[in-house]
């Protein structure tokens, strides 16, 4: 017995040996010299003898001798084994305590160390001594609680990561970015965490949880099992993104000032997303993840689709009735305006529903959803970086088919789409939007089949901006000039009384869109928000030499 072993267990010893000289011929019958089994009750000193040689070979990391002193060696030994490999426990001290009959509750303090993370654990536990059939020799009966109070049958202890390890969420230049300034990155860093948190460098959390026996260790993670001990996660591992951090505080300021906003910023140029940013109780992620039918915004998709097949023209007359019935549906305009020997410009210009309704019988039931996937990229399978809806653009018949055309029935977009589609019709190519580089993580952006033809490009670009300096988006827009381009949209909502109010616009080489839930009118409510954003944020990045 080693030096440490002989004075953790000196007192032991000297019970045991006050035991057997006051056990008489008992202890005798016990302990006698023949090879006859042994029986009759326990000594307090085969208990105390029992427990001291168990435990003393637990601590000094014999398994095999530890196991050889229970009546289940062969349990015990895998249990034992298990508690070094599986949990990654090293028991550094073991303390019996007074035995009560045959049970002797002790104090366990271990060390959990697993994937350079270190942690003590204390906690408390008994066995229970019994006679082993066969010799009838004192040995501990197994059971999964000596190891841990908290073992049942058929449990184990399981180390594994404790989620994905922390990200460090940096601008496009490189600099960190305050979640606590920015409150809309909060949702959008934990995605970046889960798609990223393994591959950003980061050291993730670790727990001890009791689980099933069955229950993968290592880096398993599945849901079930109890908590025992939890490791925080370490440094977090740094990656870059594509924000802009003055245009996303100018997003967050504008969204923080009104109800239930959200929006997205674009460079059409290139897709990178340079903010994004939600207001309102529960709006999670509804600016890349929401799904709302966008209304007139939706226009600009139905409007070059009719330009491509040549059923409107700029400058030639197209009709805007108050009125328009298709499928058994009768759609109006707001306030039942019309426009009178008006132009296509007219119409797209005052967000003429009529004007796109009336023309659903021109097209067949799948054109609009193959302008949406094949010009502008909806529905493609996009690979942002985060979780991210794409869009949907289904194919609809009869009256749906219809109310399709002005962003009805059951077209589902968000900021992040809407941003995109903008920004397509003011460079006339898709470039599938992305908040991480492609480069980071070796991944394929989506693509569109094709591009928007020339001819039909040009004048989608001075469709809009027409809308963006004299049209329903001119109220927002003034004082934004030069290049701009701007549509504006209110999505019916059944059993909403008023409109979720949408608003797209671009100025050079920004590009944002924008919802406000139960706002109303997109020109009154969210085209105020787009058009501060891309003043702002058209100030700042010229300033700063972007």
């Amino acid at each position: 017995m080693s030096g440490e072993r002989r004075r953790r267990h000196l007192w032991i010893a000297g019970a045991a040996t006050l035991g057997l000289a006051g056990a008489g011929a008992g202890a005798w019958a016990a302990f006698g010299g023949d090879d006859a089994p042994r029986t009759g009750p326990l000594s307090a000193a085969e208990v105390r003898s029992a427990a001291h040689g168990f435990l003393d070979a637990w601590a000094d990391g014999d398994t095999a001798a530890a196991a050889d002193r229970t009546d289940d060696a062969r349990a015990a030994g895998a249990a034992l084994r298990d508690y070094r490999k599986g949990a990654h426990l090293v028991a550094r001290d073991l303390r019996p305590g007074a035995a009560a009959g045959a049970r002797v509750p002790f104090s366990v303090k271990a060390e959990f160390a697993y994937e350079g993370a270190r942690a003590p654990l204390a906690y408390r536990t008994a066995l229970t001594v019994v006679r082993r059939a066969g010799d009838g020799k004192a040995v501990v009966r197994w059971e999964p609680r000596v190891l841990h109070p908290g073992l049942g049958q058929g449990e184990r202890l399981v180390a594994r990561q404790a989620g994905d390890a922390p990200v460090r969420a940096l601008d496009r230049d490189g600099h960190t970015l305050d979640t606590r300034a920015l409150s809309s990155l909060g949702p959008l860093v934990d995605g970046l965490r889960r798609t990223y948190g393994k591959t950003a460098g980061g050291t993730p959390g670790v727990e001890l949880r009791l689980a099933a026996a069955g229950a993968a260790g290592a880096h398993a993670r599945p849901p079930g099992g109890t908590p025992v001990l939890s490791v925080p996660e370490g440094a977090p591992g740094r990656l870059r993104t594509t924000l802009d951090a003055r245009v996303q505080k100018a997003a967050e300021r504008e969204v923080a000032r009104r109800a239930d906003a959200s929006i997205v910023v674009l460079k059409p140029s290139t897709g990178e997303i340079l903010a994004v940013a939600d207001s309102g109780e529960g709006a999670g992620n509804r600016a890349l993840e929401g799904r709302l039918a966008p209304g007139s915004t939706m226009k600009m998709i139905t409007g070059s689709l009719l330009l491509e097949k040549k059923i409107a023209d700029p400058d030639k007359p197209h009709p805007c009735p108050k009125t328009a019935s298709y499928g058994g549906w009768q759609f109006h305009n707001v306030d039942d305006s019309d426009i009178s020997g008006g132009t296509f410009r007219d119409c797209f210009a005052a967000s003429c529903n009529t004007a796109f309704v009336s023309q659903a019988g021109r097209l067949a039931d799948d054109d609009l959803s193959r302008q949406a996937r094949d010009v502008f990229g909806i529905g493609t399978g996009w690979s942002v970086g985060v979780d991210a809806f794409d869009g949907a653009v289904p194919v609809e018949h009869a009256a749906s088919k219809a109310a399709s055309l002005i962003g009805q029935a059951r077209v589902r977009m968000n900021p992040l789409t809407m941003a995109s589609v903008v920004s397509t019709a003011r460079t006339g190519r898709f470039r599938q939007p992305y908040l991480v580089a492609p480069s980071v993580d070796h991944r394929r952006l989506a693509s569109a089949r094709r591009a928007l033809s020339p001819r039909a490009h040009e004048q989608l670009r001075d469709l809009l901006h027409t809308t963006a300096t004299s049209g329903s988006a001119a109220g927002a827009m003034a004082g934004l000039r030069g290049d701009v381009g701007a549509k504006t949209g209110s999505a019916e909502v059944t059993g909403q009384e008023k409109p979720n109010g949408w608003f797209a616009a671009w100025r050079g080489d920004l590009a944002a869109a924008a919802v406000m839930v139960r706002g109303g009118r997109g020109g009154e409510t969210s085209g105020p928000l787009v058009a501060a954003v891309l003043r702002s944020a058209g100030a700042d990045m010229s300033s700063g030499g972007r």
